[in-house]
């Protein structure tokens, strides 16, 4: 069960907050003062058990649709013994959640939840000390069932024990406390219904969509025709005729209504006649990857140095092979666009939203007001699509300020234009690969990856309204940490990986499920690829060779997805296709950042030579990613990973003119539709011994890549620009006739 808490429910009396040990210092003196504990190393900031035994979870980490309101109950009501129903989560409230780090990176289990385990665990034994007094028995004499702990015919439940007041314990996140024996867990690696779905498939969730205040407005944002357009005039006479408008809000170049209704809100946007100036700042589309190439860099991020590639390219008699790779730059496209509520009051605003970091958001919000942050609480409500930082935080802004010129809360709901047009993007990505081969060994591999800065220490994506306002905003740049996966898991002799870090990017940058890795990891695996066919080898053969031989995680998994998909052992491409139709299947290998989750998969393809259509007919995964916490769940982020990849590596394509974004709406911005979904095939390797990793991105990270090679063993072309229209793989067969 998720709730929402107000700071009054946590802070009133009836034992809503857990007990404490320490009379010293109790949390209701402090709550009393109206703060709730919310450092990293009190227990106090993660879990309370009230008077009956229920216990409430305090997560900074949030379900974005990944199922973690499942799953981290799960960790912790097997680490305390209690029923999974008696286990509330409060998530992403800045008010009451400790501040874990963003929503992001494939963190929530392998992060958030090894914290949280670890408050349950040390909560777990300072309760079983107290209840070794209370019962007069030793601690090893004693069982806990369902929250009650016993000692042959007495008993002690945890509510009877805490009693009120806080644990007022530390935690030391380096040195966890001892947990549960894996092989005790009742819970854990179980494949326990997610507790939205009821609500989701009958209409009852309240996404943030569904959210509302009472006395709430509602607002819409007009848009500059332009990116970097100047708000020139405004006529405010020309809506005088649509019912219910509440005020027309002019802030610099930001232009806003707020009406009684949102149907009001909506139409007075619509007619609102507004003129702005030109501008084009955006390069031509036709000409973007000249762009990428010539745009200033100002760093060149090593990522990887091993040998002297140089001098082992300079060798004699050595073969150079090389080749260039892009992708596109993509929306977030999420289905239910951005919305938010804001509400200032008494000096002080509050901000709901889908924001999957509401701690940054908090600091961007009390930046762009000129508050302090202890003025800002922002409170996370699950959003209908996500996939990184899309538009949420855009929507908390306009709603922010347009609340704070009505002095009433206010709802803007984005338009699918809104989310199309304004959200930030995945940037482009361009890169060149060059190996050297002596007889059948690589000697030496370099690359260089055209992508867009990162800058230092901040994760903040400007917000536009306060850009547009004149308000202060900020100019980082943050696509995310795209570095990762440059680097290659394959152990030649010589290898030099290089990120050529550039100054500016077509449009404002963020990052989307997998960000560099899945772009880094396609360029990688394919020209992989190409190595294997030079050298007449098997795919999966010529992978085995190169990778690190104490590497065994990494070499079962690539084993396992053969084996899973029944894998043809023989070099690429396929000889002797007839007919306009034909198959092909192709592997692709990550290891997360060179540092956690193993995957590897195997796609098969139909491709129609006539028409250049591609169908990926199956697609087979094997995953490592440690410890399981929930089987179904784990299925769900890969079904998610892999069918929207494949839409991301098959179709989609963000278009736009020299002014602003074109594909405005899902028919110039398809993505996949449903009979277009391959059979999907998992190998799930668990390993309860282990930490649990991530699995929110992994998996993506390995499909263009797959669906590239299974083309290539398909027709004998290699597709080395995403996205794989039917255009490019018809330009490419017919340039290597």
């Amino acid at each position: 069960m998720t709730i929402h808490a107000s700071r009054r429910d946590v802070l009133k009396g009836g034992g809503a907050l857990v007990v404490s040990f320490s009379l010293a210092g109790a949390v209701g003196e402090t709550l009393a003062q109206g703060a709730k504990p919310l450092a990293l190393t009190e227990v106090d900031s993660f879990l309370a058990i009230d008077a009956g035994g229920v216990v409430t979870l305090y997560s900074g980490k949030v379900d974005l649709g990944t199922g973690v309101a499942t799953a981290l109950p799960q960790m912790v009501a097997d680490e305390l013994d209690v029923p999974l129903n008696r286990v509330k989560l409060v998530q992403g409230d800045t008010a009451l959640t400790p501040d874990q780090g963003s929503t992001w990176g494939s963190l929530s289990i392998q992060i958030g939840g090894m914290q949280l385990r670890n408050a349950a665990a040390t909560a777990k034994a300072a309760l079983l000390e107290e209840a070794a007094k209370r019962l007069g028995a030793k601690q090893d004499e004693l069982k806990v069932v369902d929250g009650v702990v016993s000692a042959g015919n007495k008993r002690v439940s945890y509510g009877e024990l805490v009693g009120g007041k806080s644990f007022a314990l530390k935690l030391d996140h380096t040195k966890p406390a001892a947990g549960k024996d894996p092989k005790d867990y009742k819970l854990v690696g179980k494949p326990v219904p997610r507790v939205d779905i009821p609500d989701k498939v009958t209409g009852r969730f309240t996404y943030m969509q569904d959210f509302s205040v009472p006395g709430m407005l509602h607002g819409r944002v007009v848009r500059p025709p332009a990116i970097g357009a100047t708000l020139e005039s405004v006529d405010e006479a020309s809506i005088k005729d649509v019912a219910g408008v509440v005020k027309v809000v002019r802030e610099g170049n930001f232009l806003g209504v707020v009406a009684e209704s949102e149907w009001g809100a909506i139409k007075a946007a619509e007619k609102l006649k507004a003129s702005w100036s030109k501008s084009q700042t955006l390069p031509d589309a036709a000409k973007l990857w000249d762009e990428v190439r010539a745009s200033k860099v100002v760093k060149d991020e090593v990522t990887s140095n091993v040998g002297n590639t140089a001098e082992a390219m300079g060798q004699a008699g050595v073969k150079m092979l090389k080749a260039t790779y892009d992708f596109a730059i993509h929306t977030h496209g999420s289905i239910g666009p951005s919305c938010a509520v804001a509400e200032f009051k008494d000096g002080k605003l509050t901000s709901w939203s889908s924001s999957q970091a509401t701690h940054n958001l908090r600091k961007q919000l009390a930046t762009m007001f000129g508050m302090g942050a202890d003025g800002v609480r922002c409170i996370y409500i699950e959003g209908s699509g996500c996939y990184g930082r899309n538009g949420h935080e855009d929507a908390a802004a306009d709603a922010a300020l347009l609340a704070k010129a009505v002095e009433r809360p206010v709802r803007v709901q984005w338009s699918r234009a809104d989310e199309h047009g304004w959200d930030p993007k995945g940037p482009p990505t361009l890169v060149d690969i060059r190996a050297a081969v002596d007889g059948d060994v690589v000697t030496a591999w370099e690359s260089e990856f055209f992508i867009p800065q990162q800058t230092a220490g901040s994760f903040n994506v400007p917000l536009i309204a306060a850009t547009l306002a004149g308000m202060p905003a900020g100019d980082d740049i943050a696509p995310g940490n795209i570095f990762q996966n440059s680097a290659i898991p394959y152990k030649f002799a010589n290898v030099k990986t290089v990120c050529r870090r550039l100054a500016t990017t077509p449009f404002r940058p963020s990052w989307i499920r997998t960000p560099g890795r899945m772009q880094n990891t396609y360029a990688n695996e394919c020209f992989i690829d190409e190595l294997a066919a030079a050298a007449n080898a098997d795919p999966v053969e010529f992978r085995l060779k190169y990778l690190d031989p104490n590497d065994k995680r990494g070499i079962e998994v690539l084993n396992r997805a053969a084996a899973l998909a029944k894998w043809d052992k023989r070099p690429s491409p396929k000889r002797d296709q007839r007919g306009d139709v034909v198959t092909g299947r192709g592997v692709a290998y990550c290891k997360y950042e060179l540092a956690r989750t193993y995957i590897a998969a195997v796609a098969e393809v139909e491709v129609k030579r006539s028409t250049g259509d591609i169908r990926v007919t199956k697609f087979y995964l094997a995953h490592d990613c440690g410890q399981i916490v929930n089987p179904d769940g784990l299925r769900n982020q890969l079904d998610g990973n892999v069918i929207q990849t494949i839409s991301r590596t098959l179709i989609e394509e963000l278009k736009y003119d020299r002014s602003a974004v074109t594909s405005l709406d899902w028919e110039s911005y398809p993505i996949l539709r449903f009979p277009q979904i391959p059979e999907l095939v998992y190998d799930l390797i668990d390993r309860p011994s282990e930490r649990p990793w991530g699995a929110g991105e992994p998996a993506a990270a390995v499909v263009p890549s797959a669906i590239s090679n299974a083309v290539f063993d398909a027709i004998g072309v290699r597709l080395r620009s995403v996205p794989f229209r039917p255009d490019k793989v018809t330009a490419a067969m017919k340039g290597a006739a």
